[in-house]
């Protein structure tokens, strides 16, 4: 399999993890406000709203949670808490928007484990 295979083959799971994971947080009554959100500094995968909590997510899918928990990179965190701050700048209460960062870890057969709080300081 060529590396732009390979490349595309993992950009499409990751899709379709996100969706799952979107599903999820639907069901539960918490609406997804925002898909692959880009702000100037980086992407978000995920928001959604947990009553008046805007809810940041990050999906990791790989063979296992605990490799696709591996993937997230303490760069990375920053990238997504830094664009999350430019996010609830665009929100009514602004910085002082009650939020939330989760990772959403997706497995090989499709299972997710959802790590609420994960980037807490």
């Amino acid at each position: 399999m060529t590396r732009a295979v390979r490349g595309k083959t993992a950009y499409h799971a990751g899709l379709a993890a996100e969706e799952q994971v979107s599903q999820l947080y639907d069901r539960s009554g918490r609406p997804v406000i925002a898909r692959r959100w880009r702000g100037s500094i980086g992407e978000i995968d995920l928001i959604v709203r947990e009553g008046a909590t805007v809810v940041f997510i990050e999906v990791k899918k790989s063979a296992s949670h605990a490799m696709a928990a591996e993937r997230l990179t303490w760069a990375q965190a920053q990238r997504i808490m830094a664009t999350a701050s430019e996010f609830v700048g665009l929100e009514p209460a602004g910085q002082l928007t009650d939020m939330r960062f989760d990772v959403a870890l997706v497995d090989g057969q499709g299972r997710i484990e959802i790590i609420e709080n994960a980037l807490a300081a």
